[in-house]
Formats: C-alpha cells, structure tokens, sequence
C-alpha cells in the first residue's frame, strides 16, 4: 500500500501528528518514505476533503488531526483493502 492519503489517514488514527512525525509513522509501519512535497501535497488534499484538521499548537509545527469524516473514509477504504487481500490470498493457495 503506497497511496499517500491511505497513509497520512492511517498515521492520524493513532493519535494527532505533524508532518514530521507522520513520515517517521508511515516508514515504520508501511516501509515507505513519502518524501515532504508528497507528504504535503496529501495533506493539503486531505484538509480540502474535510477529512483531517490542523491543532493548535504552541511551538512552529503544526499537527493534524483526523476528522470524523476521515476516519469512515479510512475505514471505507480498508475495508475495500481487506476484501482485496482476500481474494488475493485465497487464489494463491493451491488448486
């Protein structure tokens, strides 16, 4: 899985981070390394969805929370995931 939206979503559900953190969160967890104009360009996107939210802050980073909103889209879409694997899984045993 290396959808950047999938991932910042999956990060947020554990807890509220900034960008930093959540790059750190997402290589652990996925394996993979979003770079900060993809890391940010999926953030930008997922605020305009609704589905994450800037915190408030007291030093220079600003964290992000999920939104009611994002955490169906997240689970909508793992859910989407899950049946994939699935199938996947099940057409590779052998006949």
């Amino acid at each position: 899985m290396s959808d950047p939206t999938l991932l910042v979503l999956a990060s947020l559900a554990q807890g509220d981070k900034h960008g930093y953190s959540m790059m750190l969160d997402i290589e652990t967890f996925a394996g993979v390394k979003l770079g900060p104009g993809t890391l940010y360009g999926a953030i930008t996107r997922l605020e305009q969805q609704g589905w994450i939210r800037p915190v408030k802050s007291t030093d220079r980073r600003r964290p992000y929370t999920i939104t009611p909103a994002g955490r169906g889209h997240l689970q909508e879409q793992l859910s989407g995931l899950q049946q994939v694997v699935k199938t996947g899984l099940s057409r590779l045993r052998p006949a």
